[in-house]
Order: structure tokens, then sequence, then C-alpha cells
């Protein structure tokens, strides 16, 4: 008798390409319709289906915050996202975030702070810090550095991040949200 593994497909069992599902995400504001295998990351949707690479791919394991957007308004990292479970959901992306042309305070401040280095980890950066402003806990430097030590600058621009952060925070205060 044989003991060799067999590749055998069980009577009945779909063959040929994997099923996929089809979910609407609310993409920077505008509602798209991606056909995915069950078992795709946010961050893969975004970039091979839905075409918006400003979104970083970094450790794929959920260290380093490259690929921080935002999901109904709070950050989450896309890379440990199924985007299956995100059905109906608004994304916004670093893409979606200027708008008609003029950037995002945040965007404005990492220019005016030179808040990066190789730019790498920006978009991540500056998702975060939305979310992180949105969330409203962070008051401090000391809270914005801990709030933000999910989102990884390997070019250590930290300094600078801090800064462009307060600097959005500071204006914001007495409006409604940054």
């Amino acid at each position: 008798m044989d003991s060799a593994p067999t590749n055998r497909v069980a009577t009945g069992a779909p063959t040929g390409l994997p099923p996929t599902s089809t979910i609407t995400l609310v993409i920077n504001g505008k509602p798209t319709k991606l056909d995915l295998a069950p078992w795709t990351t946010l961050l893969d949707a975004l970039r091979e289906y839905a075409h918006l690479t400003g979104t970083k791919k970094g450790c794929d394991h959920g260290q380093c915050g490259a690929c921080t957007v935002l999901v109904d308004g709070r950050r989450i990292n896309s890379c440990l996202t199924l985007a299956i479970m995100k059905d109906g959901a608004s994304v916004t992306t670093i893409e979606g975030l200027a708008e008609n042309g003029v950037l995002h305070p945040l965007q404005q401040a990492f220019l005016d702070h030179d808040a990066f280095q190789c730019g790498y980890c920006t978009p991540g950066q500056i998702c975060s810090a939305i979310g992180l402003m949105h969330e409203g806990r962070a008051h401090t430097s000391d809270e914005i550095r801990e709030l933000m030590s999910g989102n990884i600058c390997r070019c250590g621009a930290y300094v600078n991040i801090v800064a462009a952060i307060e600097q959005v925070m500071e204006a914001a205060k007495g409006s409604v949200k940054p």
C-alpha cells in the first residue's frame, strides 16, 4: 500500500480559480465594487484591486504601521484586516485626504516640518495621526509619541512628525475636528 500523499480533488469540489466575493467599499468617498478572494487583506485590496498604492506594504504583520488607513474614521493596520470584513465600510487612504487640490492640514504640516525623509512611512503616519486626533486622547508630546508608537519611521523623523501633529492639533483647538 502506497502511503505517498495524493493530490485528489473531492467529488463535486470546484476546480480552477478560487471563489471570490463581491464587496463594496466606499474608498475616499467613492463606492467601489471589488471581486476578491475571501482571504484578501484590505491592504492588498487597496493596492492590487483599487490601484491605490499610497498605502504601503511594510512588515505585513501589523508591526510597522506603514499600511495604516482610516476605516469609518478609525485608524487600522490594513495588512491585518480582511477586506471582506469591511464590506460597506468607508475607507480613507492618503490619496483621499486632499480636497480640491488643497492638501489636508496634516499633509501640509508634514511638508512644513520636514516630517519625512524617504517618505515610505509617511502615508501611514499621516493616516494614523488623523485617527489619533479624532480619538482626542493625545494632549501632550509624550501622549502623541505613545499613541503613534505603532508607526515606525526607519529614518528617525519622529521629532518632526510630532511637531507636525502638534501644529495641526493647536490650529484645530476650538474647531470641531482637525
